[in-house]
């Protein structure tokens, strides 16, 4: 741990932080002591019946009923159940505040758009869409898909299927057709939203012929209604389809009824990676849905009423969920589609400053490609409006936590988030009254019981790596796995390793400040000689080199062992000679240990990665050692895996 934090909060800060007021609450109503963020969780774990009652209440959600039990078979996972005989609906509290006309969207597109809808007119057009999804027949449990950018449109569309306790699921319109197929084909959506084309990084991509072959290959759609976006002939060969405006046109605004539905009604259908087959889809609950994001939202990020809150999202990435549950807090939502690094890398930042971001969220990644660009937002941008950095997707390395700092602004909170799709939250967060730590996530999550198991199923001591478990139930697990019958798929997938545990696939390990550091994702982990090594400890050695843009690492089988491969992607001009290996070695030596040095470094000039902007470590160690690729569909850049196949390099 460094000498010193890099940021500590003011005592005004934290006196005006929903955390502060929220601990008061706990302590006045359910009589419990929290005097600091770690008495506060652990009366969420070790009471969650009084916590999350007391978390509902705090930020005024609203139910129908939300019953006599807040939660039952508590020692159950999976079984136990939240708020049983609840009542209530989603999109009816996302919704509780429109009634002005102040902004509740704000939409920039790369090119060019700009549009705003306030509370009043997003209310209007949620009703309209609702009442042209009911004329189509659409009821609770049917499945609403959204082929969309992060526009307006997708939020309104998901919110009047909510109304009416549809189920809504989304792909951006960068997904090819059959990892559309592979998703929506599965759940059978009887709707589909698309959109005629997009822009991303000054080039314009035509959807249509795409949304065409989709809507052939998915029989139970009744309608497929396309926004005009990027204003072509927007029906054009596309069976079944109607634009936007004339979907909504018969029907025109005006007050409806919200349904009532349980708890645990199906939500979103959310897809795992698929780079090892057929996505899982995972259902996802819209009580546990709405609670997951009200504690991370109000408590960990200090989301206000009055906020604007902008994060670096597609509609195929669970932040966009995340993203949406914001306006239950009454905050305008900042919505982006395009490249982040349209106009010189700072479009983003210019979108903070114009519309006055209290929340920045965006990815690792853009931050290490910011840092390694050379942009500094700190002298060409105020940023003045910004609270809280969030940064999620994969590790933030020690070299980003400082870059914030002192490239991007100095008083920000800088919450550096960890969690997935599996459970559409996070397990590991950040705290706004406490200082943060260079290469640390700050805290575990409000009600989330992190623990950090061995091999042998048990805890280890602070500072070993582990697997990211979860030892209790939480609202936002999820309801299960699509067409799973018996739930086998889905215990498989979390609660066979460790038995009545959740257990994530991550590995992390605990810090002396109490915070904790992911060293990626426990699948992919390096085990040379039987030692597990994490492949993002890694890439933060080398991915700080001048020469190097970006790395990947897997473990070849060799010699009935396992050795390290690294994989590089170097900047402009730069070539991989003996000099840079060498110089490769010797940091990966100084800052891992001997054990973390590669067998072999091999220059490549493209990264396989998923559609959401991961990278696919599993899809390269099954290429290098000659095994089928199961989804290349799962793959935003399929055709970067040929560049591993047959090395010579591998092959000594």
């Amino acid at each position: 741990m460094p000498e010193r934090p890099l940021w500590v909060p003011s005592a005004e800060r934290i006196g005006a932080s929903n955390l502060t007021a929220f601990r008061a609450r706990v302590e006045r109503d359910c009589g419990a002591k929290t005097p600091d963020f770690a008495a506060l969780h652990r009366f969420s774990i070790e009471q969650p019946e009084k916590f999350w009652i007391a978390l509902k209440d705090f930020a005024g959600l609203k139910a129908e009923t939300w019953g006599e039990v807040a939660l039952r078979d508590k020692h159950l996972m999976p079984g136990a159940s939240f708020f049983p005989d609840a009542r209530l609906n989603f999109a009816e509290n996302l919704l509780a505040h429109a009634a002005d006309d102040s902004d509740a969207l704000v939409f920039w597109g790369e090119a060019e758009v700009r549009r705003r809808l306030s509370w009043r007119e997003l209310k209007d057009e949620v009703s309209r869409v609702a009442a042209a999804l009911e004329g189509l027949g659409v009821q609770a449990g049917d499945r609403v898909a959204g082929y969309l950018p992060n526009m307006p449109e997708a939020i309104v569309a998901m919110l009047a299927a909510a109304s009416l306790g549809a189920t809504w699921t989304s792909c951006s319109p960068d997904f090819g057709v059959g990892g559309v197929l592979d998703r929506f084909g599965q759940v059978e959506p009887v709707v589909l939203f698309a959109v005629d084309g997009y822009a991303y990084n000054g080039k314009i991509h035509d959807c249509r012929v795409k949304t065409a072959e989709i809507a052939r290959k998915i029989p139970s759609l009744k309608r497929v209604v396309v926004v005009e976006y990027m204003g072509g002939d927007a029906r054009a060969q596309i069976p079944k389809a109607e634009t936007w405006e004339s979907f909504i046109a018969p029907f025109p605004p005006g007050p409806r009824s919200f349904r009532q539905l349980p708890f645990a009604h199906p939500l979103y259908v959310l897809y795992s990676s698929g780079t090892t087959g057929v996505p899982k889809c995972i259902v996802h609950g819209a009580g546990g849905a709405l609670l997951k994001h009200t504690v991370e939202q109000r408590l960990h990020c200090d989301v206000r009423a009055g906020d604007r809150i902008f994060f670096f999202s597609t509609t195929g990435w669970m932040m966009w969920n995340w993203l949406a549950s914001g306006l239950a807090a009454h905050s305008t939502l900042l919505l982006y589609d395009g490249s982040p690094f349209h106009a010189g890398g700072n479009i983003l930042f210019d979108f903070a400053d114009a519309e006055n971001a209290t929340l920045f969220g965006t990815s690792a990644k853009f931050l290490d490609a910011a840092r390694k660009s050379g942009i500094e937002p700190k002298k060409t941008h105020r940023l003045s409006s910004v609270r809280t950095l969030c940064s999620t997707g994969s590790p933030l390395a020690p070299e980003g936590f400082t870059y914030v700092y002192e490239k991007i602004k100095t008083d920000v909170h800088l919450a550096s988030i960890s969690g997935g799709t599996d459970i559409c939250g996070c397990f590991v967060a950040g705290d706004p009254g406490a200082p943060v730590w260079r290469g640390e996530i700050q805290a575990p999550g409000l009600g989330m019981a992190v623990e950090v198991f061995g091999e042998d199923g048990r805890p280890v001591a602070e500072g070993e790596k582990g697997e990211l478990i979860c030892t209790r139930p939480f609202p936002s697990l999820p309801i299960g796995f699509w067409n799973d019958p018996g739930e086998r798929k889905y215990r498989a997938a979390y609660f066979e390793r460790f038995p009545g545990v959740w257990h994530h696939g991550d590995w992390i390990s605990r810090t002396r400040s109490g915070g904790y550091v992911i060293h990626g994702r426990s699948d992919a982990t390096l085990n040379p000689g039987g030692v597990r090594i994490g492949t993002a400890e890694i890439y933060r050695v080398v991915e700080d080199l001048d020469e190097v843009q970006e790395s990947l690492a897997v473990g070849q089988d060799w010699d009935n062992d396992v050795r390290v491969v690294l994989f590089v992607v170097l900047k402009k001009g730069f070539v991989l000679d003996e000099p840079l290996r060498e110089k490769i070695y010797l940091a990966v030596r100084a800052g891992c240990t001997p054990r973390h040095v590669p067998a072999r470094i091999v220059q490549v000039a493209d990264i396989p990665r998923t559609i959401s902007g991961k990278i696919t470590e599993l899809a390269v160690r099954d290429v290098i050692h000659g095994r089928a690729i199961k989804n290349k569909e799962a793959l935003a850049n399929p055709e970067a895996l040929e560049l591993y196949k047959d090395l010579p390099e591998l092959r000594v």
